[in-house]
């Protein structure tokens, strides 16, 4: 495991890692995460075996951009466009069957971009403890079982994202996080 920060070589050597198949901890605008690249199918394993997860519990993508997030689902519905307005940020929008987020963490996008625009990213915590906030924190807890720890500093949310899933039922909420559900429900009516 090796520690890096959160600038240019720390994007570089994170990238190489997750294009290799490699697990990164990496800071977002919420709270730290555990990534992984979404076509090595052994390395988001190694996400559940970290963090003591479910299999049964999906884990959502981070994207660099809202076109790249309905690229990988292949577009959205109306109602969940309409959401976009709340990217970046702690919003996670469930639709096609995936749950995707812009993070308002202008580092963290850019590694996402230099890895195709998609990464599989779940709280650095394990299952059933409160997620980190910093890297240290994420070290104790899972670091070292991953391949890198990117070192941001505080997470300036500290609050996980709230999660609102789109379908033709309109919006539900699976939980309640960092964006308040209110505003969510008013873009809901604006799409109607």
């Amino acid at each position: 495991m090796r520690t890096v920060l959160c600038d240019e070589e720390g994007l570089r050597v994170a990238a190489e890692v997750l294009l290799s198949g490699g697990v990164a901890v990496i800071p977002t605008d919420t709270v730290y995460g555990l990534a992984a690249h979404p076509r090595f199918p052994d390395a988001v394993d190694r996400l559940y075996t970290i963090k003591a997860r479910s299999q049964a519990k999906p884990i959502a993508l981070l994207a660099s951009d809202a076109d790249a997030a309905e690229a990988f689902v292949g577009g959205f519905p109306p109602a969940a466009k309409a959401l976009e307005r709340h990217w970046p940020g702690a919003l996670t929008i469930v639709a096609g069957g995936e749950g995707l987020r812009v993070p308002d963490h202008g580092w963290t996008r850019r590694l996402i971009a230099a890895c195709g625009g998609v990464l599989r990213v779940t709280s650095a915590n394990l299952s059933g403890r409160r997620p980190a906030t910093d890297a240290p924190q994420a070290l104790a807890d899972v670091g070292l079982s991953a391949d890198i720890v990117v070192d941001g500093g505080v997470s300036p949310g500290g609050v996980p994202s709230t999660v609102v899933k789109v379908g033709g039922g309109g919006l539900e909420v699976l939980r309640e996080g960092a964006v308040h559900v209110k505003p969510v429900r008013a873009a809901e009516k604006e799409e109607k």
